[in-house]
C-alpha cells in the first residue's frame, strides 16, 4: 500500500511517499529559513505564501522520486493540527484537491503525535510497546508525554520557554532511536 504524507504546519513544506506505513520511498522538504531570517522568526503570512508557491513542485518531486502516480496512492495523510492556521490550510486544501480529483481518501494527522511515530519509519525495528514516555523538542514545543497508543497522548510536563525545542527543530538531522 502506498500513502502520501503532507506536512505544512509551520515553515517547511514536506511531502513523502511511504510504502506499507514504514518504508520511505521519497521525502522532499522545502525549508523557508531564508525567507524568515531577516525577521528573526517565522512570519505566518510569509510562511503560508511560501507553501502555496512550492507545494505543487514538492508534490511532483516526491512522486517522481518514488516513481509513483496519484492513482497509486491508497491514502493521503495531512497535518491538520497544531500549527499556523494559514500554513495548515495550504496542506489541507492541497490534500482535498487530491481527494476531489483522484478520489484519494484523506487521513488527518496531529503534528505532535506524528513526531513520536516517525521513529517507526525505515530505521525502526518493529512497533514500540505502549505506553511509552515521549520527549518532544521541536519548534515551539518542549514537553513530556505519556503515549498510550495511537491518538492517546497525555501531556505530563512542558516548559514556558520554547528555546530548546526551537534549537532542536533547526539542527535536527532526523529521529534518534535508542533501545536498551
Amino acid at each position: 500500500m502506498i500513502g502520501l504524507g503532507i506536512e505544512t504546519s509551520c515553515d517547511e513544506t514536506s511531502i513523502s511517499v511511504v510504502e506499507n506505513g514504514r518504508i520511505i520511498r521519497s521525502c522532499v522538504v522545502y525549508s523557508q529559513i531564508k525567507e524568515h531570517a531577516k525577521y528573526g522568526g517565522v512570519v505566518p503570512e510569509i510562511a503560508s505564501r511560501a507553501h502555496l508557491e512550492k507545494i505543487n513542485a514538492i508534490f511532483a518531486e516526491a512522486m517522481n522520486q518514488a516513481d509513483a502516480r496519484p492513482e497509486d496512492l491508497a491514502y493521503c495523510a495531512v497535518t491538520n493540527r497544531p500549527g499556523l492556521t494559514g500554513s495548515l490550510m495550504i496542506g489541507g486544501m492541497f490534500a482535498q484537491c487530491l481527494n476531489l480529483t483522484h478520489g484519494i481518501p484523506l487521513v488527518t494527522v496531529d503534528h505532535l503525535e506524528a513526531h513520536f511515530h516517525a521513529v517507526m519509519l525505515n530505521e525502526g525495528e518493529g512497533d514500540f510497546e505502549f505506553p511509552f514516555l515521549g520527549l518532544l523538542l521541536s519548534g515551539g514545543n518542549s514537553a513530556l508525554f505519556i503515549v498510550r497508543g495511537p491518538a492517546q497522548m497525555e501531556k505530563i510536563a512542558d516548559t514556558l520557554d520554547d528555546a530548546c525545542g526551537e534549537a532542536f527543530d533547526k539542527t535536527s538531522c532526523g529521529p534518534v532511536i535508542q533501545r536498551n
